[in-house]
């Protein structure tokens, strides 16, 4: 689950969205999917009690498999799934408060080594003998050989908890989720050194993300901490600020995606308190003069989101509901143009997907 404040319960009755065009029943739990064509559902669990999951769906088959980690190796996975990557012939799990990287084979889901780092958050694929790792309560970015599973190096930042990191030309941009910090820092890939801060418009940047014109956007703000929500579109080249939005002091804004083609950014905003003020998934262009103000799909009262994903093939948009991480969540597909597709159930928590296509 999410960090500073997000591992929140809301004991309430959480309303599912309108009715779907199908309704998947509950997962298959006795065939594996696949290698390829999946939608891979990362499902968090709650928070000290070890009950995070891997589902999967099948576009080939359109079925649901899960909990795929426990069927294919008799174990529990660990405690707080927060996110994945695909480098070669390997899945790679970030198990955040069990202190370790799940390595997996991508096609029969079998364990085939475990990386001990503390609190891993995100993983940066930088080439098949090196991937980035940001680590939560800590300054550390962890380096990897992903054929060895070894760690090789660690990267130190001037902040705490780095978080969400993008590749841009040979060089990493990274974020640290820290309330004091208004930069982001790019590290050279050939040496792994910091080579040049980068200033936002506001504090604890979370998110970094490229659009079509090779521009950065930097997502930041944590709203527990009194630290409002912000939008940066940056020219990395140089550093220079293009543009900056200010959300209301009450959007609690999370998981940014691009569209398939980088010109159009999806965002959630999550309402934890029950309200449908700020809450749904919403869209805007990248020369936007100003933030939307209506959801492109909202959420109901008692009901936020907290998974979003959008599907690099058909374009579709998955969107995972925790059902406030009392029981199991769904997930819900549809099309660019909001039309709901189906809906199916998974494990607790959903808060990432990751589209192995």
């Amino acid at each position: 689950m999410g960090k500073k404040g997000y591992k929140t319960l809301i004991v309430a009755l959480f309303c599912l969205l309108a009715a779907c065009k199908k309704d998947k029943p509950d997962a298959v739990s006795n065939r594996v999917p696949g290698a390829t064509g999946n939608a891979y559902v990362v499902c968090e669990g709650n928070f000290g009690n070890g009950d995070a999951s891997l589902y999967a769906f099948s576009q080939t088959t359109d079925s649901v498999y899960g909990d795929l980690y426990s069927m294919a190796n008799g174990r529990p996975l660990g405690d707080v799934f927060q996110s994945m990557q695909r480098i070669g012939s390997k899945l790679f799990l970030c198990v955040n408060n069990s202190d370790k990287m799940v390595v997996l084979n991508a096609d029969t889901r079998k364990l085939t080594g475990v990386i001990s780092i503390p609190k891993p958050r995100y993983m940066l694929p930088v080439s098949p003998t090196k991937a980035y790792i940001s680590a939560e309560y800590s300054n550390k970015v962890y380096v990897i050989n992903p054929q060895t599973l070894q760690v090789t190096d660690t990267i130190v930042l001037p902040s705490q908890n780095p978080e969400g990191m993008c590749l841009y030309n040979n060089s990493a941009i990274i974020c640290t989720w820290d309330t004091a910090d208004n930069a982001v820092y790019k590290i050279d890939l050939a040496t792994d050194k910091l080579v040049q801060t980068i200033k936002i418009a506001g504090y604890a940047p979370q998110e970094a993300l490229i659009d079509m014109e090779q521009m950065l956007w930097v997502l930041a703000g944590d709203q527990y901490s009194g630290k409002t929500a912000t939008w940066t579109r940056i020219d990395p080249s140089t550093g220079e600020i293009l543009k900056s939005y200010t959300f209301p002091a009450d959007a609690n804004t999370v998981r940014p995606v691009f569209n398939n083609t980088r010109d159009t950014l999806y965002f959630i905003e999550a309402n934890q308190n029950g309200g449908t003020a700020d809450n749904g998934i919403y869209r805007m262009g990248i020369h936007d003069a100003e933030l939307p103000t209506q959801p492109f799909v909202a959420a109901k009262q008692y009901q936020y989101f907290w998974a979003l994903g959008i599907d690099p093939l058909s374009g579709n948009i998955y969107i995972g509901d925790p059902k406030g991480f009392i029981q199991k969540g769904s997930v819900y597909i549809y099309r660019p143009d909001a039309v709901l597709l189906e809906t199916f159930t998974v494990g607790l928590g959903p808060g990432h997907f990751y589209f192995d296509e």
